[in-house]
């Protein structure tokens, strides 16, 4: 099946990805708008929507500019083309008799009299897709200029329409709406990408300075990616993630009021508070029913959201990157490209979006996505920063008879970090501490069978370290503002190339020379004081773009330079995930927050978005350090199991029965990891609620994990069994524990038989192994 196709005889698109597909279609004023985002259609019923009935056979997908049906670089409107034959763009009016902005009026008072148009109001049929500052557009603006001159708005002309395969192979292929403004040097594409059997649609924008050397740049105050154009519904729900420090990821659910709701993040990194996906539904849907349409940005840096609904009850989703209050300089010949915005739609409910979700992170950004990834210890909360060869290989002999496969040294290993006070930014070992390098630990920690990894923050500096005192000028500051430090630390500027370079230096010195296999990579503080003074007065607003396009380039280049390197993401836990980010490490850490049952929640909001295969989770002491919470071992052991398992407690000080039941779960994590990191995963209950569990079942449907978690017993209620929803109903499964054997179709009518026993809270694992 072709996945982009013209709509004969219309300047319309037909974008199909998987079940779904978006109809998009130019007016007669060169404005592009959606026509249908839902179902597949076919050509013939997307033409219906368009107004234009198809009686000639349906056109291919074709490479390069479509033909001169669908205008060419002189303008559209000549014969064959659905505008007037003498062009447009000769009246800016609207209304009146023969004009370009509706028909002609009619006598009378109000929208009746005037054909159904309201006359107060644009002529526009729903929002647009591409919603750039123009006359008449009062709604959120996708994109916005200024000129040399002072001119904001944008006349927009299309161009042309070129339809290409991405790849080799023709699994995808990419939709490309070229824009040229009537007069200033702009060009502007709306670029669409899908790939066969996928439902996500990839969008940006690519805007270019066409004018010729030494002409003066144009500034731009907003370039979303996408703006995303829901079909009219009975009503609207929005569905979010919120939080803070150690409390990310919660999962809330909203009307959205009339008017804009604006979800960012200023901080210069992705953000605790909340994150760039939203969700829209008609607030009917379920996990397993209703129609849900979503959005995600791939960026790592500050971004915002806009859900605007209309006063004619419409909703738009408009996703980019940045945030109010920035304008970015392009000069003559510069590109500006914003990154992937990523939509979906599905009528399987809130787990078949999240589905959909997981497959396009594993299946289209995560490198070595098939990968399973190890069982991790951690050594921070064992030790804090008082660390040493001795006790990081006692640690490391106690971990790896858990069975424990990577071993990672956290932070106070390098320069004079024997606080949070001192030393970032001198990344070599603390001689002291590690008088011969690092290679006796990592030797040490290889002979034990484990890999060895590194806590780093490499876009940090303490002003207590030989690299602030060489370089003060390498920090994000500005002229006469104090530069205030949070958590004893300032914010390298590695927008600057210079500081870039260095850190890549650094870096790939220190994974060379000790043959790092892992990389905790963190980045605790937002930014502050955000300037550049050296690239003059734009060059504050320059860093928030330049600064992440240069991380990223930093996370390339070293993966490249050893390619078995692998990466997670930290920034004072869950403070950078993001599908930007995702395309360049294995692994997120959730959240500093590692109490069960304060995980159970957080958790839940990740898995929205976000596969199991990226959730680092681990299991630390009881009570719990966060929260002072005691939580029995199993129980903890059950939540982190639910993604990337590790173990980050002081192994010292756990018993004998202790570590013999850490050793029974982690040989247990074993047997299930590839069905938890790479299933199909459902939600059963509220996280937040008593009782509640998720389910991961293989693509082949051969095996299938269950876990159950009760916050508390109410009145002495006996638990019902749990509905499954991903088992074979044809199946038989056998309890790995238990050796029962249930058949698929009682699973999923019925439910699996739970006895959970006595205190609180409790948990249970359930391993089922499909028969024959």
């Amino acid at each position: 099946m072709t996945l982009i196709r013209s709509i004969p005889g219309a300047r319309a698109w037909v974008v199909t990805a998987g079940r779904s597909c978006a109809v998009l279609r130019l007016d007669d004023r060169d404005r592009l708008l959606s026509a249908h985002w839902g179902r597949a259609l076919g050509v013939e019923q997307a033409a219906a929507l368009v107004g234009v009935p198809v009686a000639v056979p349906v056109a291919a997908a074709v490479a390069g500019p479509v033909g001169s049906a669908f205008g060419g670089p002189g303008g559209h409107g000549s014969s064959g083309a659905l505008g007037s034959s003498g062009g447009h763009g000769s009246s800016v009016g609207h209304g009146s008799s023969g004009g370009i902005g509706g028909p002609a009026e009619a006598p009378g008072f109000g929208a009746v009299g005037h054909g159904g148009a309201w006359p107060f109001e644009e002529d526009v049929d729903g929002p647009l897709e591409l919603a750039a500052g123009a006359a008449f557009q009062f709604g959120h603006a996708q994109l916005a200029v200024r000129f040399a001159d002072g001119t904001r708005d944008l006349e927009l002309r299309f161009v042309q329409a070129s339809i290409a395969d991405s790849d080799d192979s023709g699994d995808s292929a990419e939709l490309v709406l070229s824009f040229a403004d009537r007069h200033y040097p702009l060009a502007v594409e709306s670029r669409h990408r899908v790939r066969r059997g996928s439902p996500v649609i990839e969008r940006r924008l690519v805007l270019r300075h066409t004018g010729a050397s030494g002409e003066e740049p144009i500034s731009v105050l907003r370039a979303d990616s996408a703006s995303w154009t829901l079909p009219p519904l009975p009503d609207y729900r929005l569905s979010q993630v919120r939080g803070r420090w150690s409390a990310e990821t919660r999962l809330h659910r909203s009307s959205p009021p009339f008017g804009e709701t604006l979800l960012t993040s200023r901080r210069g990194i992705t953000g605790h508070h909340a994150n760039p996906w939203v969700m829209v539904d008609d607030g009917t849907a379920g996990p397993a029913h209703g129609q849900v349409f979503g959005c995600a940005l791939a960026w790592s840096g500050s971004w915002q959201i806009t859900v605007e609904r209309t006063s004619a009850d419409r909703t738009v989703v408009a996703a980019g990157f940045g945030h109010d209050g920035l304008a970015w300089s392009l000069a003559p010949g510069e590109v500006l490209t914003t990154p992937v915005s990523a939509g979906i739609w599905t009528d399987g409910g809130f787990d078949a979006a999240s589905q959909a979700w997981h497959a396009y992170v594993l299946d289209h950004v995560l490198p070595h996505a098939a990968e399973l990834r190890p069982v991790v210890y951690n050594s921070w909360e064992a030790t804090g920063f008082d660390v040493s060869l001795e006790g990081q290989l006692a640690l490391a002999r106690q971990a790896a008879a858990l069975g424990v496969e990577l071993f990672v040294m956290d932070d106070g290993w390098f320069g004079s970090r024997t606080s949070d006070r001192a030393g970032l930014g001198d990344w070599w070992p603390n001689p002291d501490r590690f008088p011969d390098g690092l290679a006796p630990l990592a030797k040490g920690v290889r002979e034990l069978g484990m890999d060895f990894g590194l806590w780093v923050e490499p876009e940090m500096v303490n002003a207590d370290s030989d690299l602030y005192r060489e370089h003060p000028d390498w920090v994000l500051h500005q002229p006469f503002r104090q530069r205030s430090e949070h958590r004893n630390q300032l914010v390298l500027n590695l927008a600057r190339p210079d500081v870039a370079a260095w850190v890549h230096e650094q870096l790939d010195r220190l994974v060379a020379e000790n043959d790092i296999g892992f990389l905790k990579w963190d980045m605790n503080r937002p930014f502050t004081e955000v300037g550049w003074p050296q690239a003059g007065a734009d060059g504050g607003d320059l860093v928030w773009r330049r600064y992440v396009e240069n991380l990223y380039a930093v996370l390339d280049n070293l993966r490249a330079a050893h390619p078995a390197l692998r990466i997670e993401a930290c920034s004072g836990g869950g403070g950078r995930l993001d599908p930007g980010m995702l395309a360049r490490v294995d692994q997120v850490w959730t959240s500093d927050n590692t109490d069960a049952l304060d995980r159970l929640a957080i958790q839940e909001g990740f898995a929205q978005v976000y596969p199991a295969r990226v959730m680092s989770a681990w299991v630390t002491d009881s009570p719990n350090p966060h929260t002072g919470r005691r939580i029995p071992l199993e129980f903890r052991f059950h939540v982190a199991m639910a993604g990337v398992l590790g173990i980050g407690g002081n192994l010292a000080e756990w018993s004998e029965a202790e570590s013999a039941t850490a050793r029974e779960m982690v040989a247990a994590y074993k047997r299930i990891r590839p069905v938890v990191q790479h299933g199909v995963r459902y939600a059963h209950g509220d996280a937040a609620g008593d009782l509640s569990g998720v389910e991961y079942v293989a693509a082949d449907r051969s095996e299938a994990v269950v876990f159950i978690y009760r916050r508390e017993r109410r009145f002495a209620q006996i638990e019902r069994p749990v509905v499954l929803r991903g088992v074979d109903a044809a199946g038989r499964y056998r309890d790995v524990r238990s050796g029962i054997v249930h058949h698929g179709a009682v699973l999923l009518s019925r439910g699996l038989p739970m006895a959970l026993g006595g205190g609180d809270p409790v948990s249970t694992m359930v391993h089922l192994v499909r028969e024959g």
